[in-house]
């Protein structure tokens, strides 16, 4: 049994209830006899006059009443078979759920890299919902039908052991049909899931660049990717159907056949003088109970092939290791030192295609530090370095002396508050988005961060203010707005070390201003990392560290740098010169 908790990826809670679910079920089944028996008894009695005996009316009513006990405890088994099956089904299915999005939430960033969010989704969703129906609907009831077959058929052999034999002789057939068809089915479901992950990816993809499909006009045969997708899909599902219900209404088909044997088994008997007319009744009425349940088991068989395939796609995403970490120690300084480092996206390539090579440089804490350097020059994945969003492949980074790669991300995370330049935030109130910087945070605290990063006035102005539901990634909001909302964000959490990627980039003048305002208060005591493009904002900042192609060009201040003539400059000369352009139409 323990394969089957394995095989079905159960917590020991999950197996023990799937266990009981069994039990409840075995004992519904073995309930549901009771009804039958009565029924049969019934029908002796009412045969007698025919075979010139006496009816017997106080029998009658003590098989009525019988059959109303044996009502009462089909219902309390049914209700304990409910209560079992169906509801602790559910909520191994929302363990199941959490446990995958935990797991998913402590994988290092490299992880998303070679993996799509559609596959994610149907990890948590899909695969947990497949999961879900075969706890429910399947593993239970055709344990429960095995146990309770075959203590019939042992108690049916002791009346008849040729009835028993024809009652039950095509069920193992039937089954090896089944089974032996499994490679086929295992085969299509494979098939099935990735036509499924492949027209899930098209969909996302087609809904997320909407904007440019309609700025575009790719739509009908211009945009034949997402149309491809979803035939290859339903084509698959067809397949599948097809391949499946071939096999299992064959086996349904044979296993039917177990009636006809049946009635003809007992029919030889019963004129051949070697059986009564009551046990082969029994057998008749008892055929048709048993071969119900069975029809049904079958048919969701391919189920449980299919979801092999889900728990296998399951137990790869949960082995992949999660970053670890000591989750206790303390940092009590916050500057920051790299050391000889070097990373790559690529872990396959990691020299050929690295962005950071051989860094070494120090950002010293209290102080505002710089980030700049041309497109792709290795400054964001800097900044994402410190986070420990990904380890680096050489040389260490260090915060108060503390190597990064010793801590826990999360408990790391909790000394740093981020402002990118694109801001998620979540379909829920204005008031809970603030607070995500601080769960603990009272009311006060949330209104006071919204009132020094600028937020408040433009909240009140919204139709339920604080409450107002800002839709999916803040999409009723401008993007100041919504920026400003990240700096209260920041301003609640309160952390010794700011990262600020591009924070202003991509602002009006007007929003500029507020947010330049809001990342004051913010920064006021902090180690400070600014990346930025438009050097004139980082012009005051304490240290300026130039990067690239992934080196360290120069440091020092924006007058040092200045009188370097180096990098820099170059780039600070070329960008006061861009102020002066402006559009105009070629002659």
């Amino acid at each position: 049994m323990r394969k089957l908790q394995s095989f079905l990826m159960l917590t020991d809670k999950g197996y023990s209830d799937l266990k009981k679910a069994i039990a409840a079920c075995t004992l519904t089944n073995l309930a549901l006899m009771l009804p039958f028996m009565v029924t049969i008894q019934i029908f002796a009695e009412l045969l007698k006059p025919l075979m010139g005996q006496e009816l017997s009316w106080t029998r009658m009513w003590l098989f009525l009443g019988g059959g109303i006990v044996a009502g009462v405890l089909v219902f309390f088994a049914s209700k304990n078979d409910y209560k079992k099956t169906y509801i602790t089904s559910y909520m191994e299915a929302e363990t199941s759920r959490i446990s995958v999005a935990e797991h998913i939430r402590k994988l290092p960033m490299s992880f998303f890299n070679s993996k799509d969010l559609s596959e994610l989704t149907t990890n948590i969703m899909a695969d947990c919902s497949t999961t879900e129906h075969v706890l429910s609907h399947i593993i239970p009831q055709l344990s429960a039908n095995a146990i309770s077959i075959t203590l019939v058929c042992i108690l049916m052999a002791a009346f008849d052991w040729r009835m028993a034999l024809a009652v039950f002789v095509t069920v193992p057939v039937a089954l090896l049909i089944i089974l032996a068809s499994r490679r086929i089915q295992n085969r299509l479901s494979e098939k099935q899931v990735d036509s499924k992950l492949k027209a899930s990816g098209q969909v996302q993809e087609y809904l997320e660049g909407i904007k440019v499909i309609k700025a575009c006009g790719l739509d009908g045969s211009k945009f034949a990717a997402l149309d491809s997708a979803l035939r290859l899909m339903k084509k698959m599902a067809i397949k599948m159907e097809f391949g499946t219900g071939v096999f299992v209404t064959g086996a349904q088909m044979i296993l039917q056949a177990g009636v006809g044997l049946t009635v003809f088994t007992g029919t030889y008997l019963l004129t051949g003088g070697r059986i009564e007319l009551i046990p082969l009744l029994m057998f008749f009425v008892i055929v048709v109970r048993i071969y119900g349940p069975v029809l049904v088991e079958f048919t969701l068989l391919p189920e449980l092939f299919y979801h092999r395939i889900a728990t296998k796609r399951m137990r790869t995403l949960m082995d992949t290791p999660v970053m670890e970490g000591d989750a206790e120690k303390k940092l009590g300084r916050w500057d920051i030192d790299f050391e000889n480092v070097s990373f790559s996206y690529n872990a396959k390539n990691p020299k050929e295609d690295a962005v950071i090579k051989n860094l070494t440089v120090s950002i010293p804490a209290d102080a505002i530090t710089a980030l700049v350097g041309p497109s792709g020059c290795g400054k964001s994945t800097v900044s994402r370095l410190i986070a420990r969003f990904w380890d680096v492949g050489e040389g260490s980074v260090k915060i108060g002396g503390v190597d990064v790669k010793t801590l826990d991300p999360e408990h790391l995370m909790s000394y740093m508050s981020f402002v990118f330049q694109d801001v998620v935030l979540f379909n829920d109130t204005v008031y809970n988005n603030i607070r995500v910087g601080n769960m603990e945070a009272s009311e006060a605290q949330v209104m006071a961060a919204a009132k020094a990063a600028c937020c408040d006035e433009f909240i009140r102005a919204l139709p339920d203010g604080y409450e107002t539901m800002l839709g999916e990634n803040g999409s009723t909001l401008s993007g100041g707005e919504r920026q400003r909302i990240s700096i209260a964000r920041a301003l609640l959490k309160d952390a010794p070390i700011v990262l600020l990627d591009e924070a202003t980039a991509s602002l009006d003048p007007e929003n500029e201003a507020l947010i330049q305002q809001a990342i004051s208060k913010l920064i006021a005591g902090k180690t400070v990392i600014v990346i930025a493009h438009r050097l004139r904002t980082v012009a005051g900042a304490d240290k300026i560290i130039v990067l690239n192609d992934g080196r360290l060009a120069e440091e020092g201040t924006h007058e040092t740098l200045m009188q370097n003539k180096g990098l820099y400059e170059r780039l600070y000369r070329i960008q006061q010169e861009s102020l002066g352009w402006s559009v105009r139409a070629a002659q």
